[in-house]
């Protein structure tokens, strides 16, 4: 028996070399966290994925490393989001490896403007729609499960055209991830209930806007297009946030906290961490509604 084995053994090597394993996964990369998720979950281990803003880092204000700038000769596809950084570097991340697919995951969405300061949330329609003219375009579309399933839908399409041979299992993954998206997104509606007569949350910095939208809730930002608010500014969010009987102030951890303790002090609020770049995305969603419920009571 064992020497039936042995030669067992001899005709696999024989017929399949050690030079013939397994192809290595496919190097592709992303911009920021979450899109590494959105990758995994249609690609599974046919991919192996590196991310250009690492955690901690702001999209906003991230350069990439010399190393990382290296290792785009190597990724077969790159996934953009429309993050603020690419706009100065998706260029140069090209010329990297001109071979490279640049796939625009937010292709087919339109983005909206980033919430403005509380006197804007309060003013007249005419108003606001002046204001939003002017406005920056909000890029945390990885933050809303519908516009997630635009996304999936668009990275499967990247993933197909540089890898045709495993077409089938990219789009029998899509169509599961849709169906894991429709969960959640259901899941999240049961957790916030309605929020029809009390939907507004006080936030440092208003990357929340999709999910808000979504869910009908309506951030009230601290901080608008990157400037910390003035004194006087602190002193109207207090007020309002009294009026409003809110007591938790949401910062995210890319951001300085300083402003944001001083309206929980003077509110006798607390201060809540929400991640828009969280590794965990699914969770990172549920944790979300779940903290913003809690505040809304």
């Amino acid at each position: 028996m064992y020497c039936l084995r042995v030669l067992l053994v001899l005709v696999c090597v024989l017929i399949f070399p050690l030079g013939q394993a397994a192809a290595a996964p496919l190097q592709v990369t992303v911009s920021v966290v979450p899109q590494a998720y959105f990758v995994r979950q249609i690609a599974h281990d046919l991919v192996q994925v590196s991310v250009m803003v690492l955690p901690g880092a702001s999209p906003a204000t991230y350069e990439p490393k010399p190393n990382q700038m290296k290792a785009l000769s190597s990724s077969a596809a790159y996934f953009a989001v429309g993050a603020p950084f690419e706009t100065t570097w998706l260029d140069k991340i090209c010329a990297a490896n001109p071979n490279m697919l640049i796939v625009r995951t937010q292709e087919g969405i339109t983005k909206v403007p980033m919430a403005r300061h509380h006197h804007d949330l309060e003013a007249s329609r005419d108003h606001d729609q002046h204001h939003e003219s002017h406005a920056i375009l909000d890029p945390h579309i990885w933050l809303a499960p519908d516009l997630v399933a635009i996304q999936a839908r668009n990275i499967c399409k990247g993933l197909v055209a540089v890898d045709p041979d495993h077409k089938e299992i990219y789009e029998t993954n899509l169509a599961a991830f849709e169906q894991e998206l429709t969960r959640l997104d259901t899941r999240i509606r049961a957790i916030l209930g309605d929020t029809s007569t009390n939907n507004r949350f006080l936030i440092f910095h208003p990357a929340w806007g999709y999910f808000a939208r979504a869910y009908g809730l309506r951030q009230i930002p601290v901080e608008m297009e990157g400037k910390s608010p003035s004194p006087k500014d602190l002193s109207q969010l207090i007020q309002l946030a009294r009026s409003h009987d809110l007591d938790t102030v949401f910062v995210q951890p890319q951001f300085s906290q300083k402003s944001a303790v001083v309206i929980a002090g003077a509110i006798n609020g607390r201060v809540v961490r929400l991640d828009p770049l969280a590794k965990d995305w699914a969770t990172n969603l549920v944790n979300a509604a779940t903290s913003i419920k809690e505040a809304l009571r």
